[in-house]
Order: structure tokens, then C-alpha cells, then sequence
């Protein structure tokens, strides 16, 4: 059984056995912290009977400076997921669902138009978790992600950015259904 309970600054040396993944991007701690002081309500951790961490999200409120607003890449008020994990023995019990789910509600609350998150297109497992919760892939980010999972002889990996839209979408006009056929590089994601 899992307790659901915002982050707290203590819970910093808590959160490697998550982070083991290759998957799973690690912050540098005032990144996380960062996430802490400014949405708070987005920041969430599932922990077990004994007090560890055994998964959380990461999530913010944004949207693209008004100086982009006539962009075909401008992004209106939304949620972004920065990070969602689970540490490899609570897989498979709902925890990563519960946590994305709250993160939707904050988002609803907020007025959010949707909620978008990056994912690597070889991540296949996510991909279809993703999907199952109703998100969409709205477009590739070629070369996105750049480290390589570690190994500086892999090429770079695109990303999906996935969507799912919010109750304030009521036209959807803010996912679409060939997400897979429109590329942007990194530079045009803000």
C-alpha cells in the first residue's frame, strides 16, 4: 500500500532508488527544489509503509512568452510533466497512474488547456502507459535528448511530446491524431 503526499525538501535523499532507470532523467538538487518552491501542488511522492520513496512526479504550470504568440510552436497555459518514475519493485501497482492522475487534476483545476510530456521513442513501455491514460503523440523533437543513456557512442534520440487534453479543450483543439508526421527540432520547443 502506497501513502500519496506532496514532496518535502527532505525527501531529496530519498528519491535514488527511483532514479536508478535509465529512463528516468536526475536533476541536479536545486532543480528539484526549484520544482518544490514554485508548484508545489505538482510535485508529489507515493511512499511505502516504512517512509521510502517508491515513486513521484514533477510538474509545472506554463505557457510561451507572449512574444511568441503569432509561433506555430506557441504554447498556451498548460501542464507539463518534467518527471514521472517508480522504483523498479512498485512497478505494476497503479502508483505511476495514481501520480499522473493527480497531476491531471491540478491541471483541471488550474484551467489548463493539457498536459504534455516528452518521452523517447524507443521508451516503448511508457509510450503505451501513456497512451492507455489517453495521452496522444503531438509531434517528434528531433535530437531532443542528448545524452544517450550514458553511452557517447549511441546517436542522440528524438522525443514524443505526448498530450492529453483537459476538460478547458472541449474542441481538442490542442492534440492532434498524426502527431507522428510533424517534426520540430529542440530549439522550437520552449
Amino acid at each position: 500500500m502506497a501513502n500519496f503526499r506532496r514532496f518535502r525538501p527532505d525527501d531529496l535523499n530519498k528519491l535514488s532508488k527511483c532514479n536508478l532507470d535509465p529512463f528516468t532523467e536526475t536533476y541536479e538538487l536545486g532543480f528539484y527544489l526549484q520544482y518544490y518552491a514554485k508548484w508545489p501542488s505538482l510535485f508529489q511522492v507515493a511512499e511505502d509503509q516504512h517512509g521510502n520513496i517508491i515513486g513521484y512526479i514533477m510538474g509545472k504550470l506554463e505557457s510561451s512568452p507572449d512574444v511568441y504568440r503569432f509561433s506555430e510552436h506557441y504554447l498556451p497555459w498548460h501542464a507539463h510533466i518534467t518527471a514521472v518514475t517508480v522504483a523498479p519493485e512498485a512497478r505494476r501497482l497503479g502508483i505511476g497512474r495514481l501520480l499522473t492522475e493527480q497531476l491531471e487534476a491540478a491541471a483541471d483545476a488550474n484551467n489548463a488547456w493539457f498536459v504534455d510530456l516528452f518521452v523517447r521513442t524507443t521508451n516503448h513501455k511508457a509510450i503505451a502507459f501513456y497512451k492507455s491514460m489517453g495521452y496522444s503523440i503531438y509531434r517528434v523533437v528531433k535530437d531532443y535528448y542528448g545524452d544517450n543513456l550514458g553511452d557517447p557512442s549511441l546517436p542522440s534520440e528524438d522525443a514524443y511530446d505526448m498530450r492529453k487534453p483537459m476538460k478547458r479543450d472541449v474542441k481538442r483543439e490542442h492534440i492532434r491524431e498524426d502527431g507522428e508526421k510533424h517534426e520540430v527540432d529542440p530549439s522550437d520547443v520552449w
